[in-house]
């Protein structure tokens, strides 16, 4: 099933330089205390997008990783910020710092109109992975100064100058793994081999996050390593987890994972330790006031155990593309708390919520903690059936798909296109019903393939457990995430979330047309009916391969929701394909 999606955005070197320029200047002037970090965090999470860019461009033209002044000089930026980071962390936040005078003239340097091709790092904006837990783990990990620090492109970037500031290295370097996704390789230039393995006393860091299905990317270093003459005792492992490799793993690579050193300290570890600057709960309390017990967790579906309703009306829950929360209870009642993204991902959040809060459609919000957005949490029943089609809801969710079509600025980074939504479609159609099933869709597809789309800050979940109903009204619960997530969908035109909520709330064709002409008089833009018609099929085919996939590993209680939801999407998508016979080309 296609379901997973590789966010990227087109950026410039100048500009991404004179970022991080004006939020350097803009820090230097911050008090020391959590904010200054997390601002801090950001700006080195910026400056690892501009190194892995770069670095990118230049394998683009070469063909494999190779030295140059330009990755040089790069690098030492990047280093001098995770060492501010690492002052920063260790000092609680309350040392003096400021940024090295030779920073200023490697950003002159690196400021130029290059077009650069810029990879989100998904531990950061989906997946609470911080730069501080490896930064922890090779401070505890013994490796000397020495140490050759690899950092797999791209996140790997900015975590190994995190492992390197920790141990007093030199400048990472960073490798690029290409080919198939479970058995990745890398290449080396002639410079860059040789500047690898010129001290044969010296260990190697492998850095990067996951590991995932396979584990390749990772291996594929060791590999490299090993087949050069270096011994496998000198390779230690930097993952951003303690588990085992996925099921596609080589036996060798299992093998060699599981002798050697994995140097790893979770977010639990981190946040919930001993140190009391460190601690998130500590810092909720600087937004909300004192908390009258710990932080309790309902993350991978523990949400709905505070739902008001019982277990067996508990909606399907994927924990895949969940984020990590909390609710922090203090004097004034109960708030969520969520990991929204570190850097710029979880600014954009912020005032994103703001926006919303301000509008009606979402709860207040409190503020951002260090990537962790607090908003009060409603006790509120999800939307019953019997609102689905009260002409008081349906006007609501008109104005709220209005206002985010809008009033909410455009995600930085792109959603399918058609083509992509219809390569997506078909294949999850043919795995799910059969060849003979997906040529239909395909047919019917082939109507939408010069209809013009406006891409927006769309929901993305418009199910029925997302809506809160109470004496003060309804309410949109988790609208922040899913129009920038790591599902291959993205932001796309607003007639995406009509064609949910027709599917989701199994509106008639009048009703359906109702939200329509709302939304459209809301945003100054009539929505394209054909374009909603064929959206409601690429939605049907998206939402049948996304909740069949997470079955995998889920429990029995949990399938058997998965699979009623699964059910009603293979039949809405059968019905629809039937009703729509004669249409194609």
């Amino acid at each position: 099933m296609l379901v997973y999606g590789d966010p990227k955005r087109s950026d410039r070197a100048d500009t991404l330089c004179e970022a991080i320029a004006a939020q350097l200047r803009t820090f230097d002037r911050r008090s020391p205390g959590l904010e200054r970090h997390a601002a801090l965090v950001g700006i080195f999470i910026k400056a690892g997008e501009l190194v892995q860019g770069l670095s990118d461009a230049e394998f683009d033209t070469l063909g494999a990783d190779e030295l140059s002044a330009r990755r040089e000089k790069s690098g030492a930026l990047l280093l001098e910020l995770a060492r501010l980071v690492a002052q920063s962390w260790s000092s609680g936040f309350s040392a003096r710092l400021a940024p090295p005078e030779h920073i200023w003239a490697l950003l002159r340097d690196l400021r130029a109109p290059w077009d650069l091709s810029i990879k989100e790092g998904e531990g950061y904006a989906f997946y609470a992975l911080y730069p501080e837990c490896y930064m922890e783990a090779a401070r505890r990990s013994g490796l000397a100064a020495n140490t050759v620090v690899i950092g797999l492109r791209s996140i790997g970037t900015s975590l190994s100058a995190a492992v390197a500031a920790a141990i007093g290295a030199a400048v990472p370097v960073t490798l690029r793994p290409v080919g198939h996704p479970f058995r990745r390789e890398i290449r080396v230039g002639p410079h860059l081999s040789r500047r690898l393995l010129q001290d044969g006393t010296a260990d190697f860091a492998i850095v990067d996050e996951g590991p995932g299905l396979s584990g390749s990317s990772l291996g594929s270093v060791a590999d490299w390593l090993e087949e050069h003459g270096v011994r496998e005792d000198r390779i230690h492992f930097f993952p951003g987890h303690r588990g085992e490799l996925g099921p596609q793993a080589s036996e060798d690579h299992r093998k060699r994972w599981a002798e050697r050193p994995r140097h790893v300290v979770e977010l639990d570890e981190l946040f919930f330790g001993a140190h009391p600057p460190h601690r998130l709960a500590a810092w909720v309390s600087e937004l909300v006031g004192p908390l009258r017990q710990p932080l309790q967790e309902i993350s991978g579906g523990g949400w709905r155990s505070v739902l008001a309703c019982g277990r067996d009306s508990w909606p399907p829950a994927d924990p895949r593309f969940e984020r990590r929360k909390f609710l922090a209870h203090a004097s004034d009642g109960t708030w969520l708390v969520k990991f929204a993204g570190l850097g710029d991902v979880g600014q954009r959040k912020l005032e994103k919520a703001r926006l919303l809060a301000k509008a009606g459609f979402a709860p207040p919000v409190a503020g951002l903690c260090h990537g962790f957005l607090v908003q009060k949490w409603i006790s509120a029943a999800p939307l019953a059936p019997s609102e689905f089609h009260r002409a008081e809801f349906i006007g609501y969710l008109g104005r709220y798909l209005a206002f985010r079509a809008s009033r909410l600025p455009r995600p930085k980074t792109n959603g399918a296109s058609m083509a992509m939504l219809y390569e997506m479609a078909i294949a999850n159609s043919e795995e799910a019903l059969g060849e003979a099933v997906a040529t239909r869709l395909e047919s019917r597809l082939s109507n939408g393939d010069d209809l013009p789309v406006v891409p927006v800050d769309t929901d993305g979940r418009l199910h029925p457990w997302e809506w809160l109903a109470g004496a003060e009204g309804f309410l949109k619960a988790d609208g922040l995430d899913h129009s920038a997530g790591h599902d291959l969908v993205g932001p796309q035109d607003i007639a995406w979330d009509i064609a949910g909520a027709t599917i989701e709330f199994d509106l008639s064709p009048d009703e359906a047309a109702d939200l329509r002409a709302i939304v459209s008089d809301g945003c100054s833009r009539a929505v394209d009916a054909k374009l909603q018609d064929i959206l409601e099929l690429c939605y049907l085919a998206f939402h049948l391969g996304l909740w069949s996939s997470a079955k995998c590993g889920a429990a029995a209680e949990e399938v058997q929701r998965l699979d009623s939801l699964v059910a009603r999407y293979r039949g809405l998508l059968l019905r629809r394909l039937e009703e729509g016979a004669g249409q194609g080309a």
